[in-house]
């Protein structure tokens, strides 16, 4: 047995690691989300946030679009041409897609410093893409409402998943190359 812990130590120190980091970041948001009262900002601040910037996006590229609290439950209803397109709900902040990052990135860590800037740029990236994404979908359910399956269930979730995917990617291949060299 020791001989087996041995073999895969680093396996399981990466296992045990993203488990850990990723336990105490989803502690701290639900325990964020359970002290959110919404009442300034509704549902939250960054779900709230999310849906401010999403509609900017959807008003740069041209149209009229609004949101507003959705009165029957914790969302922002997006508005575009006043048409009732979207909910952006809690789950639309890319929150827990950057906890997934941070978790990941974190587990496979290399030197600090490029570890803490890979984290927030790969944060910053994933959120910004986040706000495009469900801005193109409320274009897209605009233009396309027989296709909401599709779009929100199957090629939205693939962009942002796809990135996070495509981020990781790097980090190790990067980490990986550096680890060789030392």
């Amino acid at each position: 047995m020791k001989e087996l812990l041995q073999k895969y130590k680093e396996v399981i120190k990466f296992i045990i690691t993203f488990l850990g980091v990723y336990a105490v970041l989803v502690i701290g948001y639900k325990l964020y989300l359970q002290y959110s009262t919404g009442d300034i900002y509704y549902p939250d601040y960054l779900t709230n946030l999310v849906a401010r910037q999403s509609r900017e996006v959807v008003e740069n590229f041209g149209y009229d679009a609004k949101i507003e609290p959705h009165p029957d439950e914790p969302s922002m209803k997006m508005i575009v041409n006043n048409v009732f397109l979207a909910r952006i709900v809690e789950g639309c902040n890319a929150v827990s897609v950057i906890i997934l990052f941070v978790s990941f990135i974190v587990a496979f860590a290399g030197r600090l410093k490029p570890t803490i800037i890979y984290l927030l740029v790969g944060s910053i990236l994933i959120y910004a893409v986040n706000v495009v994404r469900i801005a193109l979908l409320a274009v897209g359910l605009y233009h396309y409402p027989e296709s909401q399956e599709v779009l929100h269930s199957v090629v939205f979730p693939l962009i942002i998943y796809g990135m996070l995917f495509l981020l990781w990617i790097i980090w190790v291949n990067r980490v990986s190359v550096s680890k060789k060299g030392e």
